[in-house]
């Protein structure tokens, strides 16, 4: 199965994890994984600064160390859908967060005679407090990439 997933990964967390080790189930031993991530220009757009190089490192390091080697493709996106509206692909990884902009991807496709992609929801990986497990609150310094809580000092 070819599947995509697209994102900032800045800074890469916990949740980030879970949806590549799900790309990577769902894609199989034969299939292929596309991750796209957003360009430094739209990153910086959303109040973040990590180059797109050292954000594509962390991801490189992180299937290394999940021994993720199927057949997987990382490129710079320069908008919000990537190559998934003209690209040759069978699913997309989302977060409920994101499930709204895949909705879209598939009206989109429909709309240009391509198959609509097979939409994968995975859930919000909570932090210690109960809630998502966000780069904004990593961010923030109220977490840490794998969602435990920061210290008041």
């Amino acid at each position: 199965m070819k599947v995509c997933v697209g994102g900032t990964f800045n800074p890469l967390h916990k949740g980030h994890e879970e949806l590549l080790r799900k790309a990577f189930h769902v894609a199989g031993l034969n299939g292929s994984v596309f991750i796209g991530v957003t360009s430094s220009a739209m990153a910086k757009k959303k109040g973040e600064a990590t180059s797109f190089e050292k954000r594509k490192h962390a991801i490189m390091q992180f299937l290394a160390e999940e021994h993720l080697f199927q057949k997987v493709t990382i490129k710079r996106i320069f908008d919000t859908y990537g190559p998934t509206l003209e690209g040759d692909y069978d699913a997309i990884i989302v977060s409920p967060e994101t499930e709204p902009t895949a909705e879209e991807i598939n009206r989109k496709r429909k709309h240009l005679g391509k198959t609509p992609l097979q939409i994968i929801v995975i859930p919000f990986v909570l932090s210690e407090d109960g809630k998502p497990i966000s780069s904004t609150r990593i961010r923030r310094k109220e977490i840490d990439k794998n969602g435990i809580m920061k210290t008041q000092e």
